[in-house]
């Protein structure tokens, strides 16, 4: 029986990743953050073991990994961006945690799986598709401390760690309410607003991201595997908003919400200058174009009995989950 040790089961990769785990013979363990919601863990209280360490307590964490034998590592968890916390707690709950995580699986010769992000190359990549020789760029703290952690486990893996890079684009599926859903919620009620010009957006369906965890959770590879994980193509955001608006409103998604280019580049800037980057993100991923080579994922998945995933129509999902609500 595989002992593994998982972060950031409370978000929606997180919980995701460890559902499908259950199913299989491990002993897990998971980090949580000591003031969590129970309702955020209930499901599976009486499955797994807790430990409640926040990943800002380096202290924390490295005084609970001297006493404990773990063959995999999973870590999941980070201080997202666009959240009010400072530098300092950006740092230690996404680099430091990170370093001790690497130190240990280094030392105990363990397996680590890091869930880094597309976001690598910037909200919008200098090159499309991005790829594996594209550009790292940190455009806010968030991307810049997921680079840090790419390059510590990079060197890690030359001298010996056994680790996987996974980088999934935005995500969507049942139960969560990140960008996806927001857009779903937007073309509903009416007040999205279309950019008057053709782009190309790549979401990530979850199971597609569960699969690349799985995968490498059972399977040995090359260390310093690094994956871009998304849908098998990308999907020109027009039709992507008519096909939402078909199966919410029943009709193609009205034509005078097309909007001048100009006054998205306005809303950037406006943002730019208040230091939104919560906004800047918004403004940059409706009005230009994102998507990623994911070519060596599916190049590992090709004997797999694994579906493929097509944006259109497999938001679905999240359309459906919408409507629940």
């Amino acid at each position: 029986m595989a002992k593994l040790l998982i972060t950031g089961i409370t978000g929606f990769i997180g919980g995701s990743i460890l559902e499908s785990l259950l199913e299989k013979d491990h002993e897990i363990t998971a980090l949580i953050r000591p003031d969590t919601a129970p309702q955020r863990y209930a499901r599976f209280e009486d499955k797994i073991e807790l430990a409640a360490i926040d990943l800002a307590n380096i202290k924390g964490i490295r005084d609970f990994l001297q006493s404990r034998e773990f063959d995999t590592i999973l870590h999941i968890g980070a201080l997202r961006g666009g959240r009010k916390a400072s530098k300092e707690e950006f740092y230690l709950s996404n680099i430091g945690s990170t370093k001790e995580l690497v130190d240990y699986a280094q030392e105990r010769k363990a397996k680590l799986l890091f869930c880094s992000s597309v976001g690598v190359f910037g909200a919008i990549p200098e090159e499309l598709p991005a790829n594996r020789y594209t550009q790292k760029i940190a455009d806010n703290y968030y991307h810049y401390t997921k680079i840090e952690c790419e390059k510590m486990i990079g060197k890690a893996a030359r001298r010996g760690l056994h680790a996987a890079i996974i980088r999934p684009a935005i995500t969507y599926g049942k139960g969560d309410y990140g960008f996806p859903y927001q857009l779903v919620k937007m073309v509903d009620k009416g007040y999205f607003p279309m950019i008057n010009k053709r782009i190309w957006v790549h979401l990530c369906h979850i199971d597609a991201l569960v699969n690349a965890f799985d995968w490498c959770v059972g399977n040995s590879f090359k260390s310093g595997l690094t994956l871009n994980v998304a849908d098998r193509d990308p999907v020109e955001l027009g039709e992507l908003v008519n096909f939402i608006s078909n199966q919410t409103r029943g009709r193609d998604y009205p034509r005078f919400m097309k909007t001048n280019p100009g006054l998205f580049a306005l809303g950037e800037q406006l943002s730019r200058a208040l230091k939104n980057e919560l906004f800047i993100s918004r403004f940059e991923l409706i009005s230009k174009s994102w998507f990623f080579d994911v070519s060596d994922y599916y190049k590992l998945m090709t004997n797999e009995d694994t579906k493929i995933h097509h944006t259109i129509p497999d938001i679905q999902i999240t359309i459906d989950d919408y409507l629940r609500k």
